[in-house]
């Protein structure tokens, strides 16, 4: 899909920049996360079982943690790591409620 930006009434395409490394990508999301996706930062490379999730954040909104997980290339085993992750949320949200606390201390509440 085309992205367009106007300048002086004229449409303008806008270059493809790729990312080099998944890890730049992860550093410019976590720093927007309030203004792309409208979640609170709780944590990167957070590790719990055998995982080390990329980014964990918290929607206020529905009152959910959220998961982000950074591919640089298309991988089909995505779908089968997203419910290895929503399976790891489930059986650890204590851990999840922990670390959000950790980050907000004046805003405990019930998750």
């Amino acid at each position: 899909m085309t992205i367009y930006r106007i300048r002086n009434n004229e449409m303008l395409e806008i270059q493809e920049e790729l990312f080099t490394k998944e890890r730049d990508m992860q550093i410019l999301i976590e720093s927007n996360l309030e203004n792309l996706f409208n979640l609170k930062f709780v944590a990167t490379e957070f590790s719990v079982d055998d995982f080390r999730l990329d980014t964990v954040a918290f929607d206020e909104e529905t009152q959910s943690f959220t998961i982000i997980e950074y591919k640089k290339g298309k991988l089909s085993s995505v779908i089968d790591q997203g419910y290895a992750y929503l399976n790891t949320l489930l059986a650890h949200k204590g851990e999840f409620v922990l670390c959000y606390n950790e980050r907000y201390p004046n805003y405990v509440k019930k998750i």
